[in-house]
This record gives structure tokens, C-alpha cells and sequence, in this order.
């Protein structure tokens, strides 16, 4: 791995971080009180490029690769989990997801769309009854002539009632080489198909969070994605990359809090002296910022390994495991050096500590990461380990 960033990548970052700066920091903490999805700064991302970011030129993307992403995701981080949360589920879950798995004519219809944000996208997996049993669907699909029939219900979809297009997995009869599990393109004008309530959430607001109703919904049988059957394959590939961008946002809040309490201990006076000139809070002080280097890597590691078409499976899991343990740790200690002012919503410490909260929980909980981890080094070639007598 050569850690320099490219001219391209720096370009983009800098771009983004220009605009981050200035036009959604400003109403960070609005989006945050409001719960309000700022839908205007989703529109001009989609005229900066931003929202295509992984997604080839033809199709209206950027071309960027998932180093770049990664860059993305934790400047967003450290500005608005809400508003970040929203354009992931967007740009990398519903967008790329679908660039990954659909035909020309699908690409050609939708993907323009998605890219200049003419139209919001969103992922449909999770149901009331299968989180982390992501195979357990009991939404149906079941085919009739030219169309295929939907039947079921999804819970806490990130965009639910604010997308136009939704990237949908619904139980298929199984086959003898498949689990029965297949993906589908759903427009928000399919008939059948309709949003519930949104659901109360303590962080990343301004991402509204849904349930959806299927009740015979008709989707065309040209919006199936890929084989009917095999969409468990298409599901954890697209996992991998959730967990591996959702990372970058962990170590953004953790960094912009970080940078607050450090700002804070050198200014902060106490018996005499800074803060930051005592022992205990160097320490603090310290391991933050080796957590968060820590993260970094970690996560930079696995979007890398994505660009060379590497198998990232256990790179995501590690990435998000300690990303979102070390992001809770570090906003909440953030929050300690702070003392009385990191509860007060008039610092922004809170509002990251409360964004973190949910990276353990989205994309997979911090449970079944292990257990992902644990598979995978099972599965690996064993070395000869040499025994002394």
C-alpha cells in the first residue's frame, strides 16, 4: 500500500471539504435539532459529481475509486452523521450496489438519475424479523406474467420515506444452487408500494429512518437485478462495502471530537494551568489519537484492497468492529474532558457521541462482525507452527 494520496484523490477531497466547510457545516447542528434532510445540498453534491462517486463516467458517475469514498465518508463524519448516513445509503448501498448487479438497460435507465440527484435512492433489506439473520426474509416476490409481486414489510431503511428509488431484497423460491433471496429495482410510483412511519431516532438525525409496506406491489420483471435466487451473494458483497465506508464516518466523528477536546484542554484552565498540562488528561489525550490512527488504517486497508478487487470480507468486519468501538470511545471520552460542557447540546461533542452510537448497530452489530471474523480466520489456510520440545 502506498499511503500517499494521488493527485485525484486529493483533488476530490479537497473539493468536498471545501464545500463540507461551507455550506453544510453551517447547518450541522440545524439538521440536527430540525431532523430535516436537507435536500438542496443533496442536489448540488449531485451537480459537483459527488453522488456517483464510485460509478463510472458513462453512466454519470465519477469514476472515483473506494479510497476516494473512504476520504468522503470520514469528512463527512466529522461535520453531519445524518446527512453522511443519507448519502451513503444513496451513493454506495442503492447507486453502487445497483451499477454492480444490473444490465445496460438497467444502467442506462436509473443510474443517470441517481448520479445527478434527480432522484434519492435507498437500500431495503432489514425486516421486523430478520436483522441479523439477513437470509431470513419474509417479504415475498412472487412472479405473474410480466411482473413480479411483492408482499411483506421493511423496517429501519435510511431514506425510507424521502427516496425515489429503492434497491430491494424479497424471498423468491429457492433453487437447487441458490437460497431463494432476490434483488429488485422499486419505484417509490410502483402500485402496492407505500412508507409507514418514520422512526424516532437519538442520533444521525436528519436521515429519516422508515418502514416500508409492500402489498402486491408490481415490479416489472426487467427491474429484477441479476439472477432470480442469487441475491444472497449480491447481499454480503454489498455488506462488505457498507461496513467498509461506514467505518470512514466512524473515525470522522471520533476525529472531530477528538479535535474539539483538544482545542478545549489547551484552553481550559484549571488550578492554575491548562488542562491539557495534566498527566491523566494527556493520557486521555493519547489514546484517542492512537484509536484513531488505528481506525484509519483499518479502514483504509480494506477500501484499498476493494480498489485491487480484492475479497475484503474479514478487512470490512475487523474495520467496523474496532471503528465503531473505538468511535464510541473516543466521543464519549471526548465528552469526559469536556466535563459538564460535553453534555450540553451547546458543543457538538454530544451530537458526535450520539452519531457513533450507531455504527455498532447499522450494516451488521458489532456481534455478528465477530462471528464474521471468526468464520473467516477458521476458513484460512493453517501455517505450520513449530513446536519446541
Amino acid at each position: 500500500m502506498n499511503f500517499e494520496l494521488t493527485s485525484s484523490q486529493t483533488e476530490v477531497l479537497e473539493t468536498f471539504r471545501e464545500f463540507a466547510r461551507k455550506k453544510i457545516a453551517p447547518r450541522a447542528a440545524h439538521i440536527d435539532e430540525s431532523e430535516e434532510y436537507p435536500r438542496d445540498l443533496f442536489n448540488e453534491m449531485g451537480r459537483m459529481g459527488f453522488l456517483g462517486l464510485p460509478i463510472p463516467e458513462e453512466y454519470g458517475g465519477s469514476g472515483a475509486d473506494f479510497v476516494t469514498a473512504s476520504l468522503i465518508s470520514e469528512e463527512f463524519g466529522k461535520i453531519s452523521g445524518g446527512f453522511a448516513l443519507s448519502f451513503g445509503a444513496h451513493a454506495y448501498l442503492c447507486a453502487y450496489n445497483m451499477y454492480s448487479l444490473a444490465n445496460e438497460a438497467q444502467r442506462q435507465k436509473y443510474l443517470p438519475r441517481l448520479c445527478s440527484g434527480e432522484c434519492l435512492g435507498a437500500f431495503a433489506l432489514t425486516e421486523p424479523g430478520s436483522g441479523s439473520d439477513s437470509t431470513n426474509l419474509a417479504t415475498t416476490a412472487v412472479r405473474k406474467g410480466g411482473d413480479y409481486i411483492l408482499n411483506g414489510g421493511k423496517i429501519f431503511i435510511t431514506n425510507g420515506s424521502i427516496a425515489d428509488i429503492f434497491l430491494v431484497y424479497a424471498r423468491t423460491p429457492r433453487g437447487a444452487h441458490s437460497w431463494g433471496v432476490s434483488a429488485f429495482i422499486v419505484e417509490k410510483k410502483f402500485p402496492g408500494f407505500s412508507v409507514g412511519r418514520d422512526i424516532p431516532k437519538i442520533g444521525t438525525k436528519g436521515s429519516p429512518l422508515s418502514e416500508l409496506i409492500f402489498n402486491n406491489c408490481r415490479v416489472p420483471v426487467e427491474n429484477l437485478l441479476g439472477r432470480e435466487g442469487h441475491g444472497v451473494a449480491y447481499m454480503l458483497k454489498g455488506l462488505d462495502i457498507e461496513r467498509a465506508l461506514l467505518s470512514g464516518l466512524a473515525v470522522g466523528a471520533a476525529q472531530a471530537a477528538f479535535k474539539f477536546a483538544l482545542n478545549y484542554a489547551k484552553e481550559r484552565r484549571q488550578f492554575g494551568r491548562p488542562i491539557a498540562s495534566f498527566q491523566l488528561v494527556q493520557e486521555m489525550l493519547a489514546q484517542m489519537a492512537t484509536e484513531i490512527e488505528a481506525a484509519r488504517l483499518l479502514v483504509r486497508q480494506a477500501c484499498w484492497m476493494l480498489d485491487q478487487k480484492m475479497d475484503i470480507t474479514k478487512q470490512a468486519s475487523c474495520a467496523k468492529l474496532f471503528c465503531a468501538q473505538m468511535a464510541v470511545r473516543v466521543t464519549q471520552t471526548a465528552m469526559q474532558v469536556l466535563g459538564g460542557y460535553g453534555y450540553c447540546k451547546e458543543f457538538p461533542v454530544e451530537r458526535f457521541w450520539r452519531d457513533a452510537a450507531l455504527i455498532g448497530i447499522g450494516g451488521g452489530t458489532s456481534e455478528i462482525q465477530k462471528l464474521i471474523i471468526a468464520r473467516e480466520l477458521i476458513k484460512e489456510r493453517p501455517r505450520k507452527v513449530m513446536i519446541a520440545a
